[in-house]
């Protein structure tokens, strides 16, 4: 995956939404909370990304590019290097968990309208 189509990944996500608040480099998705920072430096992209604690851990220790959430709570941020050892489709689950795990986070009434029964 790189760093467009983890971008475009980012943006399926129900009512999310791309800011700048950190300049226009870093690329900054949110659903009321931020889910996503997704930047590119000395040509190589990364992506930070909320996780479960446990699951954050199990992940550093599968995949080298995986690394603790950089400038974030490192129990519950990872930094996901995009070169192209972590399979795209592990990287869209963990944007799709990052982004539920924000959804839930929500009080109820700012919640995007998810299909929920």
């Amino acid at each position: 995956m790189d760093f467009q189509q983890c971008r475009d990944h980012c943006l399926m996500q129900l009512q999310s939404i791309e800011d700048f608040p950190f300049g226009p480099d870093i690329y900054v998705y949110k659903v009321g909370k931020i889910f996503a920072i997704l930047s590119e430096q000395d040509g190589l992209a990364r992506v930070n990304l909320k996780c479960d604690p446990a699951e954050a851990m199990m992940l550093r220790d599968i995949f080298p590019a995986i690394t603790p959430g950089y400038h974030m709570n490192k129990q519950h941020w990872n930094t996901v290097l995009l070169d192209g050892s972590v399979p795209a489709n592990e990287i869209k689950r963990q944007i799709e968990n990052s982004y539920q795990l924000v959804v839930k986070s929500l009080p109820k009434a700012k919640r995007p309208a998810l299909n929920s029964n």
